[in-house]
């Protein structure tokens, strides 16, 4: 690792300490550390915008949250550059490093001592007249939802043009088995392994207690039309992008072509991060 390139949260003031800390911690270990134009100045670095990072570095450090991180993975994905996640407070499946680990992880890093996982990638096409009118890739999910004063939406659904059901609910969720533990955990979906490869389907509070999420295969290519409703219904990817959909707009969503190479602790399994963040057995042990 010669170059590496470090994105967080600028406006956060804990951040910019810690990016200062690690800009001079890699010189010292003559390495050449790169941050984002907006955090050049504050920590004297030099810089390279979204675009020109992946194509530059060999690995990217990312302090914040897993919205952090799944902002900066829209524009990773494509060079499949391997991503430290670095949690700097909060609860994080991605950013699964703590800080005080971040420096043991980077030595053993830079030794060439670590593993990647790949996590799947969806390609969401809209369409509209038969046209597409914008294309997304997402890493967790897409959701389809009504505004908080809207009526139940009907979203008429098929996987591989063979008619699935049409949902009459407050929405739909279409997440990787990454973002199986985000939203579509809270609305009721499973958890599934982020190795397996496979696509959720989970509405949201549908009008039919019958409807209930399903798996299908990461090959599926799945089609949602919005089929009644007010003005009130959006898309919105990855929790962080998003717009008002029509009636008729049809969402197409199909495993992406890239991946993600999230490097992985060497100290904590999947299964030990699931435990730690949704604290299961918290109860078990506090009452021994």
């Amino acid at each position: 690792m010669q170059k590496i390139g470090i994105i967080a949260k600028g406006n956060k003031p804990e951040a910019v300490q810690v990016v200062k800390e690690l800009v001079g911690w890699l010189k010292d270990h003559k390495v050449e550390g790169f941050v984002e134009p907006e955090m050049a100045q504050p920590v004297s670095s030099p810089s390279l915008d979204k675009q020109e990072m992946p194509l530059t570095v060999d690995m990217v450090v990312v302090l914040g949250g897993d919205g952090t991180l799944l902002a900066a993975a829209r524009s990773l994905q494509k060079n499949r550059v391997p991503i430290l996640g670095v949690n700097l407070g909060g609860l994080g499946f991605l950013t699964e490093i703590t800080l005080d680990e971040l420096y043991p992880m980077l030595e053993a890093i830079l030794r060439g001592e670590y593993k990647t996982d790949e996590r799947m990638l969806l390609e969401v096409r809209v369409w509209r007249d038969e046209k597409v009118i914008e294309e997304f890739t997402v890493l967790n999910d897409i959701v389809i939802n009504k505004g908080a004063l809207a009526r139940i939406i009907e979203l008429e659904t098929s996987v591989d043009n063979a008619h699935l059901t049409t949902f009459r609910a407050d929405g739909l969720i279409i997440a990787t088995p990454t973002g199986s533990t985000g939203y579509s955990l809270s609305a009721g979906g499973p958890i599934v392994y982020p190795s397996l490869q496979s696509i959720i389907i989970t509405p949201i509070c549908p009008h039919n207690l019958t409807n209930r999420p399903i798996i299908v295969p990461k090959e599926a290519t799945i089609n949602v039309a919005l089929c009644s409703g007010d003005k009130e219904v959006f898309l919105t990817l990855d929790g962080q992008v998003g717009f008002k959909m029509n009636l008729q707009d049809r969402v197409e969503v199909k495993k992406g072509e890239g991946f993600i190479n999230l490097i992985k602790s060497p100290s904590r399994g999947y299964f030990e991060v699931l435990r730690q963040k949704l604290m299961w057995g918290a109860d078990i042990v506090s009452k021994r």
